[in-house]
């Protein structure tokens, strides 16, 4: 396993395009100067064996230098030995509604982008748990099964988009089957749904699929995102920006549909929650809420052990600091002698 200690210290190497911008700038102006002072063999004769190229050279040097120093105090480290480490926690899964109907702008930027963003809070709040993410529309599918990686999670969250769903639709019993068949069999009570969507449900099964997931154990939760006043939806036909349209030519206005949602929660044993403009608020409340839930044990084989090896980089990017300095901006003097017996 590797990793680096001090990784906020890579930040630095982006200074590195920076540098040799300068640099190479500052080249084309020096030469310039010398253009209009006299040219190259004037140059020349008053500075006899300065070299064209060298600093260009001990430039590079530099650089590499600075590359292995940032390298160095970042500090990059090794895992050397796995350990087991016991965790307690509850299988959740996060099912986000990728239907059109998310990309409503009634709530800013969009319900979409709203639900992405506190899905990814939920993350951070609920670590410790085995966390998994379903998207879902008129079909649900896994996107990252339950796990500790929580850093793959908020991925899977934050590349959501309805260009995923193969129909369009929204059925949030779809939703609560596959994560009832995700979790493990002999998980009978450590395991919970949160649904977050619009409430739009297209087949109306999902109350029906709440109730019966919960006599097996698993509670269900729901945050609504957008409002009851609602909203267009944008479609791009064409490369030509336009609403979602009913037969008719009509506009078609998706609302937020409370009254589902809690029937839906209520059915699962869990609570509906709106996400307004306190997302973090409201993340803290379910952590609150999850928290709750009887936890179980897990073993998790983890890296405990690391060795540094920022020693090494450091010691290289000293190396070339010292051969840089040793280098100097004069010609050799072997090609000096033969510049001077042509002359001769």
């Amino acid at each position: 396993m590797f990793k680096f200690e001090h990784s906020y210290y890579l930040w630095a190497l982006a200074l590195l395009p920076i540098l040799v911008g300068f640099f190479f700038l500052a080249w084309h102006l020096r030469k310039q100067a010398l253009e209009r002072f006299g040219g190259r063999e004037v140059v020349s004769r008053l500075a006899p064996g300065l070299s064209r190229y060298k600093h260009l050279v001990k430039f590079g040097l530099l650089v590499i230098a600075f590359f292995f120093l940032i390298i160095g105090l970042a500090n990059p480290q090794w895992g050397s030995k796995r350990q087991p480490v016991q965790r307690k926690g509850i299988d959740l899964f996060i099912a986000l509604d990728i239907s059109q109907s998310m990309l409503t702008e009634d709530v800013s930027p969009s319900r979409i982008e709203r639900a992405k963003r506190f899905g990814q809070q939920l993350v951070d709040k609920l670590a410790s748990n085995n966390i998994g993410v379903i998207l879902f529309a008129c079909n649900a599918f896994p996107v990252a099964p339950l796990t500790s990686d929580y850093y793959f999670a908020k991925l899977a969250l934050t590349t959501a988009s309805p260009d995923q769903a193969g129909e369009q639709g929204t059925a949030i019993s779809s939703a609560i089957d596959l994560a009832e068949r995700s979790f493990d069999p002999e998980n009978e009570r450590h395991k919970a749904v949160i649904i977050i969507t619009d409430g739009e449900d297209h087949d109306g099964r999902g109350a029906d699929r709440a109730q019966a997931v919960y006599e097996t154990g698993t509670l269900v939760y729901t945050v609504g995102v957008g409002s009851t006043e609602g909203g267009f939806i944008p479609v791009n036909i064409r490369g030509r920006e336009d609403y979602l349209r009913d037969d008719t030519g009509n506009p078609v206005r998706s609302r937020l549909d409370p009254a589902t949602l809690e029937e839906v929660a209520r059915a699962g044993g869990g609570a509906y929650f709106n996400l307004e403009k306190n997302a973090e608020g409201l993340a803290e409340i379910l952590q609150e809420r999850i928290d709750t839930i009887e936890k179980r044990e897990y073993e998790q084989r983890v890296f405990t052990d690391y060795e540094s090896y920022f020693q090494i980089f450091i010691g290289i990017a000293f190396l070339f600091l010292l051969v840089e300095f040793l280098l100097s901006y004069k010609t050799s003097s072997l090609r000096k002698s033969n510049r001077l017996k042509k002359t001769a």
